[in-house]
């Protein structure tokens, strides 16, 4: 069940990530949720780096934060493209 919520949940940020990113229509359900997932991952990542343990709707904030982070590094690189 864990790790359902975890894909429902890596979904949703993918998504909104994807959409602050304007990069939204060309992801579909599996790059939203891996983007959500790994990205939550980069977003926690940093945040120890930082020195901080996000709690509470900060820990969701943070997930959309890294995934978006995420998305900037992939465009950098060619995958995505920003839409206008």
């Amino acid at each position: 069940m864990g790790l359902i919520i975890s894909l429902v949940i890596g979904g949703i940020v993918g998504w909104l990530a994807s959409i602050f990113m304007k990069t939204n229509a060309q992801m579909g359900l599996i790059a939203n949720v891996l983007v959500g997932v790994v990205g939550s991952s980069l977003g926690f990542w940093v945040a120890g780096l930082l020195g901080m343990a996000p709690g509470g709707i900060l820990r969701f904030v943070v997930a959309v934060i890294g995934a978006a982070l995420l998305i900037f590094i992939l465009q950098k690189l060619g995958i995505f493209k920003r839409q206008s």
